[in-house]
């Protein structure tokens, strides 16, 4: 019989142990918080129901959460006199309200029925599928067991989200470090079925483009007009949106990259999808195919809830997601 000296047992069982911690499971909650998704699924239903730009804020919300440095709610911590936190990038500052008050609210309801048990980590992951599922997208499991980050830098931002203006070899670039094909980034980019765009983001694709044309000819001219009406006073009125998807804004469907080729890109990211060799046949693979989509954005949307996760003492559970503990 093989014996192990002491010292040695002793580095195995806390490899061992370590490794239990970083698990991840889909039953994570079912002992010590059995009504987790219960409570999650009616908190988000409400607020969805009450502001039908919840779905798209929040999906927003978690992909800037989970690309700079994982999925670790640090986007939800508020700046303090001493730390810039990461909402306050100049990126995150158009995250619409809706995205956060809805988190908000969930972790309000999980601390009454299991005060200090579920992260806001946790909470962002399942209220943006149930949010995506909720809109008509698909259903997708999702992991548990994430800690909440114990830093929240602006710095960390900058150059790990995409930005609309962005070349698109930029922004495979952004998601390809993470471990995302082109594939996944651009059925990630599908969210943009849902939610909305301020005109201060479009604005310089609308006005004095060039010299030979007031707008960007990638748009379709009657779209282009559209936009330009609709984005007026966008310079005394910076809350001015556009949805993402004109055809059908509220209903997560393939629509977005059916839009593609006929120029109703909103953001220029969007037209550079269609303008690309790299990104096109995927474009119109999904424009031609819903359930080629929503199968593709199922799965990115899985590997991207589990990108820098931190778990056991890496992180913590936060009393409150705006504030570490």
């Amino acid at each position: 019989m093989l014996l192990l000296n002491p010292a040695l047992f002793f580095i195995v069982v806390s490899l061992f142990l370590g490794t239990l911690e970083s698990r991840l499971t889909l039953d994570y909650y079912a002992k010590t918080c059995p009504k987790f998704s219960q409570i999650i699924q009616d908190t988000i239903t409400n607020k969805q129901i009450a502001s039908p730009t919840t779905a798209g804020a929040t999906i927003r919300l978690f992909l800037h959460d989970c690309l700079p440095n994982g999925c670790d709610a640090s986007v939800l911590v508020s700046s303090t006199s001493f730390n810039k936190a990461e909402r306050d990038n100049e990126i995150n500052l158009s995250l619409p309200g809706d995205g956060f008050d809805a988190i908000v609210r969930a972790k309000t309801a999980l601390e009454l029925a299991c005060p200090n048990t579920v992260s806001c980590a946790d909470i962002l992951a399942v209220a943006t599928r149930d949010l995506v599922t909720m809109a008509g997208g698909p259903y997708y499991p999702v992991y548990l067991g994430r800690r909440d980050g114990r830093v929240s830098r602006s710095s960390d931002v900058d150059g790990n989200l995409p930005k609309p203006t962005m070349p698109m070899s930029q922004i495979i670039e952004i998601f390809e470090k993470r471990g995302f094909s082109v594939e996944e980034m651009v059925a990630l980019s599908g969210a943009h079925t849902i939610g909305f765009s301020h005109c201060n983001q479009i604005s310089n694709d609308l006005y004095n483009y060039s010299k030979s044309s007031n707008y960007d000819p990638q748009y379709n001219p009657r779209f282009a007009q559209g936009l330009q009406k609709a984005c007026t006073d966008y310079e005394k009125n910076p809350t001015l949106s556009v949805f993402n998807d004109i055809m059908t804004p509220n209903k997560f469907d393939n629509v977005y990259f059916q839009n593609l080729p006929k120029g109703l890109g909103v953001l220029k990211s969007d037209r550079g999808l269609f303008g690309d060799p790299r990104t096109k046949p995927f474009v119109e693979t999904f424009a031609a195919d819903e359930t080629k989509f929503f199968k593709a954005f199922a799965s990115a949307m899985q590997k991207l809830s589990l990108v820098g996760i931190k778990t056991g003492r890496k992180g913590e559970i936060r009393r409150r997601c705006d504030q570490i503990n």
